[in-house]
This record gives C-alpha cells, structure tokens and sequence, in this order.
C-alpha cells in the first residue's frame, strides 16, 4: 500500500476542501463528491463521518475500500483503510485542534465512533494526479469557446 510523501500530508494538514467520492456499487462509478473535514493524525490523511456512520459516503468507502478524493486542489485515486487503534487519540485530538474554532463542530463527537465506525485512511494508489479534463474556453473567459 503507498502513503504519502510528506511534502503532501503537510499541504493536506492545513487544507480544508477535501472532498471524497468512493465508488459506487458498480466498483467503477464514482460517487457524489461530498465535502468532509479531513486531518493529518500518526503521519496519514484521516476522515471521519461527522453524521456518524449512517452517512451515504461512509459506507459506500466501507464497502466498496477505493474512490477519489479531492484536496489541496489535486485529485487522487484512493483506497480505504482503517485507522489503527494507535492513532484514535491523535484523531480526535487533531480535529479538535483544527476545527474547534468552526462555528458547529464535529470535533467532540468521538461518542458515535465505537469500533468499527473507526476514522477511514485515504492511500493514494499512485503517486500521480488523476487525469483532469481539458480546460475549455480561453484563459481568462469563462465559458468561452
């Protein structure tokens, strides 16, 4: 399994536009992509469900174990891991630190993580960016052709 270099982690540790899309059923579609709060915790990129594990994008990574993601401006081919045990408690300590000033806060909601609803490791399967289309129109025209 790849991890990211550290170069990535610490651009990913102040991001706060991370936006996951694991496969649907088919295994090949994307899903929806969902903005989630993300940190950096024991040296990788973690996510967690805020709404608890009910949510749509947390159980289509738990089934499904790959997708996308979308930070720091890059798009990623992921696959899903656990986190371990070990790094519960650097988790929730980094989205306290990171996201208590946020008007509503997830960070204090470790109560709806018992095991098995545990924090989701995006790895990159490769070390490139994901394709991106073709910019249309001219730099600086939106919407021109």
């Amino acid at each position: 399994m790849s991890t990211w270099d550290q170069e990535r982690l610490h651009s990913f540790a102040s991001a706060d536009d991370l936006y996951i899309s694991p496969f649907r059923e088919d295994g090949t579609t994307y899903g929806t992509p969902t903005w989630i709060w993300s940190v950096v915790a024991g040296g990788d990129l973690c996510v967690r469900p805020y709404n608890g594990p009910g949510s749509r994008w947390y159980r289509a990574a738990m089934s499904q174990q790959g997708g996308r993601i979308r930070i720091a401006g890059t798009e990623y081919e992921v696959s899903f891991a656990s986190a371990d045990d070990s790094v519960l408690d650097a988790v929730d300590d980094a989205y306290r630190t990171k996201y208590a000033p946020q008007p509503v806060s997830g960070a204090d909601a470790p109560a709806w993580a018992p095991l098995g609803d545990r924090p989701r490791r995006p790895h990159p399967i490769e070390r490139h960016p994901a394709p991106q289309p073709p910019a249309r129109g001219l730099p600086g025209r939106l919407g021109a052709r």
